[in-house]
């Protein structure tokens, strides 16, 4: 039985901060109970009349109960507080929970639950920790297992791992006991319902519009181009940006892990990988729809990210005609994303000579563009480097574009991306696209001959 809830203004409510705490604890501890019996029980009404699927009916049932028990109960609420309570048992039951209220909120664009009682968001680059909790390791597993069985996934002590999505197309990692030691965790980077665009990377301080007007010619043109940086950093979110360059008569194949590029051009073929199934059957890999695209008569490919031996193939079609592709990948700088490359190479087992895969590699990049998270949490592009070849074993790189740091004032990181003053040598293959860069963008004023 639920107990009563203390009125404000009863006599026993002491007006001391200790009293107010314990008062505010013990209402939600209130709430925590209502909730629960609400769901236990609409959830034993329903298994009983059968299996239901229509989330009307359900909801309606939710709001039956939910007024039956407050009968019952004599428990006093207030509008909103009865509202809200509402809103929380229809969480439990359709949707997921204590996460819910963070889903809807536009300016989390990440949720981290490590174990049951501890939640956190990123809310513009800094990350904070919420009141919200679980009630228990239990309730945190029923909210992972509901996310994960729709999709065929699931997790247990013989799979404690698993990677998902959520309807909206954010991506959800969990791990549970025994491999983590403070109960489930779950992650989830959430999916931007207005994908953002080039004015707003401007206005957010990521680059600038001269370096937009580069990179479209450079994408229009049919560079090949790789987006680095670390976990977090905006590496999707600027792939995404510069795909939007990509002219809509060209035909355009997606490839991913989870589906979330946003691309708004009509001829989009969209491929993403699947995981082996609950008999560790069925899995098909990044390099397998790399391998089929290329049947495809794709004019351009797009990689989400490459990270393993896929990474072969897409170079190999780099280099075999279909110029203008673009993919990700994760590294701490250009000359780390070429180290990197090699390796992620070596890994589809050909057996190649390191030098050959250099070549390789420096005659399908082109550009090389590095986006950070910095120490205020705001995400900025800090490198922009020209592949200018091989000289011997070595593949030689130059910068275009470096970030200057100017230091921090009132929190903020202050500095931009500013132009080396070297002209790339890919120049030429701009110009005869047609197109004609500034040469202020390149931090010089002598014009620029065709």
């Amino acid at each position: 039985m639920l107990m009563r809830m203390v009125r404000p203004d009863r006599p026993e409510v002491e007006a001391d901060a200790r009293g107010v705490g314990a008062g505010n604890r013990a209402r939600e501890e209130v709430h925590r109970q209502l909730v629960t019996q609400v769901r236990d029980r609409v959830v034993a009404d329903l298994r009983n009349q059968g299996e239901i699927s229509d989330p009307e009916t359900i909801r309606r049932k939710i709001g039956d109960v939910y007024a039956e028990l407050i009968r019952e109960t004599g428990l006093v609420l207030g509008r909103g507080e009865r509202e809200e309570l509402l809103d929380r048992v229809v969480a439990e039951i359709l949707g997921y929970g204590p996460l819910d209220t963070l889903l809807r909120d536009d300016t989390v664009t990440e949720i981290m639950v490590n174990g049951p009682s501890k939640i956190y968001v990123e809310r513009r680059g800094k990350i904070e920790r919420t009141p919200l909790a679980f009630d228990n390791p239990a309730h945190l597993m029923r909210i992972i297992e509901r996310i994960v069985a729709p999709l065929g996934r699931r997790i247990d002590e013989a799979s404690p791992m698993v990677d998902a999505r959520l309807p909206d197309g954010s991506r959800v990692n969990a791990i549970i006991p025994p491999l983590s030691l403070v109960g489930p965790v779950l992650t989830i980077r959430k999916f931007s319902r207005v994908p953002l665009g080039i004015e707003d990377l401007i206005r957010l301080g990521t680059c600038t519009a001269e370096f937009m007007d580069f990179m479209k010619a450079c994408v229009v043109s049919r560079l090949n181009v790789v987006v680095s940086g670390g976990t977090g950093s905006g590496k999707t979110t600027l792939l995404g940006v510069l795909s939007s360059f990509i002219p809509g008569d060209d035909r355009i194949v997606t490839i991913e892990d989870a589906a979330e590029l946003q691309l708004r051009q009509e001829h989009v073929v969209t491929l993403e990988a699947r995981p082996p199934n609950l008999e560790g059957k069925g899995q098909i890999s990044i390099r397998q729809l790399v391998i089929n695209a290329l049947r495809m008569r794709p004019d351009r490919i797009v990689v989400g990210e490459v990270r393993g031996s896929e990474a072969l193939d897409m170079l190999q079609a780099m280099n075999t005609g279909h110029d203008g592709s673009l993919t990700t990948a994760h590294s701490n700088g250009a000359r780390d994303t070429i180290r990197r490359l090699e390796t992620m190479v070596l890994m589809a087992g050909m057996d190649l000579p390191l030098r050959a895969i250099r070549e390789q590699v420096a005659s399908a990049i082109n550009l090389i563009v590095h986006v950070q998270r910095m120490r205020d949490g705001t995400r900025k592009i800090v490198q922009v480097s020209e592949v200018a070849g091989m000289e011997g074993d070595t593949i030689l790189l130059q910068d275009i574009f470096l970030f200057k740091d100017g230091g921090m004032r009132d929190d903020k990181l202050i500095g931009g991306l500013e132009p080396t003053g070297v002209r790339p040598k890919f120049m030429e293959k701009i110009q005869l696209a047609g197109l004609q860069l500034k040469p202020e963008i390149f931090g010089y004023t002598m014009a620029l001959r065709r």
